[in-house]
């Protein structure tokens, strides 16, 4: 085995930065009450836990993914280690599919501690190896605390293998990950666990796959938030090691890693217990154990990479809370798509009040009847009209006037509600089905009214009309005539001011008015403005009006709600970005008065 870059004076803490602070190895940074990076790491951890992005957005899945992995890292890495810097060193031993990096754990520890065959995927569930005299702070569960710990190999990937190694030096141990690329789900999403649990990344690629894509993006991940990483380059033709470690050490330069040691290990055999020669794992188990026996050097190693994870945390949570201020903008652009399509069935209902169109039709035939007649007359001269009507009733087996018109006008207004209120679902199920996120939340009954609707604008034209009588009372109550027809004169007026809403101009006829009643309007506005006066009249027909469309406005509130409430259910709560903002803010301003940072003094006041 050789190394690229002479290893024989390389220092045992690489790519480390020297540094100072004010506490000492095995000690939390020097904190004080809420100001302490646990402290401020628990309120980021509960903060990403209410964090929900349950609307289809491109920035959904990936937010969801995020938040999964810190709260992973928060639990299994960064929490456990500042509670004890001063705790074994941990390598994750990472890379591809058959890289070689169990036999290569194996072969550091002297002992067949981890499963090496050609059957993939080799390792199912995480090995930890360690010295006998550090296994009760791997038992602890403290470290990976959603791992289970088991004395034997498992088949479950949610357990975590302990194994000690006497020849393994106290204060480090190996973790051999799954691999990165495996073709089982679980094992991928586990071995990036591991990976962000790890002080130190030992990555083992070989001559045939160093190019390969998914090492890379993981090593850029390292790269970026500070993790202290060893290469090992595994299974190199002899003739060709210089070339391809040169080619390596360039690709490394690269993205950043130059200094990043690099191992270059020959083609060789194995022995019976399957270990690698002493002789090409030497210069890689000599630089862990200078690494192992230097508390200063495993302390800048845990430092580096703790100050690098933590780095990183408050521009990855600002991009939950931008993927949270997206859901909210998109719940509220759904939102308004169901409340334009709802403003227009309301805007039609009021249109259908003003432009003469319920004057047509039944509506128009019962009121002529009821007016041309003279019927509206004789009720309101005398009782004796109601009489009258009995007796008609009885004998020709025909409704009232005034009967057969109220049953036309609460006919004209259910069949109005019914029809816009089809209308707006359709609308808005479109509108919806037009956004990825909106599909998600449909379902194919909004795309029609609510099934009772058309009992409900039934009850809500009767409740209206019962409204008109009710107020007609009120309003002609110190009125004599009103007073000495009795409920009779206050029905038979009713009905003229349901019949006003329908006009624009409460009984002033317009020219469509005029065409479509004949003058009848005419003729019952002048029985009501001698009755009640000329602003009565306007009085009662702009309040029932107004009474009706505030009655549609309520039904129609109530079908968007069908709507509404899907998108109530999936909205963050509308704190959500500022929450992660602040929590990731007092991480930051307790991160860098800690003393782990090397790249700001102790009184620097956090992120601006």
């Amino acid at each position: 085995m050789t190394t690229h870059g002479d290893p024989a004076t390389q220092s045992a803490a690489p790519a480390v930065a020297a540094r100072t602070g004010p506490t000492d190895a095995g000690e939390a940074p020097a904190t004080t009450g809420d100001d302490t990076l646990p402290a401020a790491l628990t309120g980021l951890r509960a903060a990403i836990g209410t964090a929900h992005f349950p609307l289809a957005l491109p920035s959904a899945e990936a937010a969801t993914r995020v938040g999964r992995a810190l709260t992973d890292q928060l639990d299994d890495y960064l929490l456990p280690r500042l509670r004890r810097l001063d705790a074994p060193l941990l390598v994750v031993v990472g890379g591809s599919t058959g890289a070689g990096k169990s036999t290569l754990v194996n072969s550091l520890v002297k002992a067949r501690v981890s499963a090496a065959g050609v059957l993939r995927p080799t390792t199912r569930s995480p090995v930890l190896v360690c010295n006998p005299a550090d296994s009760s702070w791997f038992r602890q569960g403290e470290l990976l605390p959603g791992l289970t710990r088991t004395g034997a190999p498992s088949e479950d990937p949610r357990t975590l293998h302990l194994v000690t190694a006497p020849a393994l030096p106290p204060g480090l141990a190996f973790l051999d990950a799954p691999d990165i690329d495996s073709v089982v789900d679980a094992n991928r999403a586990l071995a990036g666990q591991l990976l962000a649990a790890a002080d130190l990344w030992l990555f083992v690629t070989t001559a045939a796959r160093y190019a390969d894509a998914v090492p890379w993006e993981l090593l850029r991940t390292a790269q970026a938030r500070g993790t202290v990483i060893a290469m090992v380059l595994d299974r190199v033709p002899p003739e060709a090691g210089d070339e391809v470690a040169a080619h390596l050490s360039e690709m490394l330069a690269d993205q950043g890693l130059g200094s990043a040691p690099l191992f270059v290990l020959p083609e060789t055999w194995v022995d019976g217990q399957g270990l690698l020669p002493e002789q090409v794992t030497a210069p890689l188990a000599d630089w862990f154990a200078r690494l192992a026996a230097d508390a200063d050097a495993r302390d800048a190693v845990v430092r580096q990479t703790l100050d690098g994870a933590l780095a990183t945390l408050h521009p990855t949570v600002e991009g939950l809370a931008e993927a949270a201020e997206e859901q909210l903008a998109t719940a509220d652009a759904l939102d308004e798509r169901v409340a334009a399509a709802y403003r227009n069935a309301h805007r039609t209902v009021e249109q259908g009040l003003s432009d003469g169109r319920l004057l047509r039709g039944e509506v128009l035939a019962r009121w002529q009847e009821f007016v041309g007649t003279g019927e509206l007359f004789r009720t309101l001269e005398a009782r004796i009209g109601r009489l009258r009507d009995r007796i008609v009733a009885a004998v020709t087996g025909r409704p009232a006037p005034a009967a057969e018109l109220r049953v036309a006008i609460e006919s004209q207004l259910v069949t109005l509600l019914r029809g816009v209120a089809s209308e707006a679902a359709e609308t808005a199920h479109t509108a919806w089905r037009a956004h990825p996120a909106g599909t998600a939340l449909l379902d194919p009954e909004l795309a029609h009214p609510s099934p009772d609707l058309p009992e409900r604008a039934e009850r809500l034209v009767r409740e209206w009309q019962r409204g008109v009588l009710e107020l007609v009372r009120v309003e002609g109550g110190d009125k004599r005539f009103v007073a000495r027809t009795a409920a009779y004169a206050v029905n038979a007026t009713g009905l003229a001011v349901m019949i006003a809403v329908f006009a624009s101009t409460a009984f002033i006829p317009t020219g469509l008015e005029v065409a479509t009643g004949a003058g009848t309007t005419v003729a019952g506005q002048a029985v009501l403005q001698a009755i009640f006066g000329d602003q009565a009249v306007r009085t009662l027909a702009n309040k029932a009006r107004t009474d009706l469309l505030a009655r549609v406005r309520t039904l129609l509130d109530e079908e968007a709600a069908r709507y509404l409430g899907r998108t109530a259910a999936a909205r963050p709560a509308p704190e959500t970005a500022e929450t992660l903002r602040r929590a990731a803010d007092r991480v930051e301003l307790a991160r860098r008065r800690s003393g782990l940072a090397a790249d700001a003094p102790a009184e620097e006041d956090g992120p601006r």
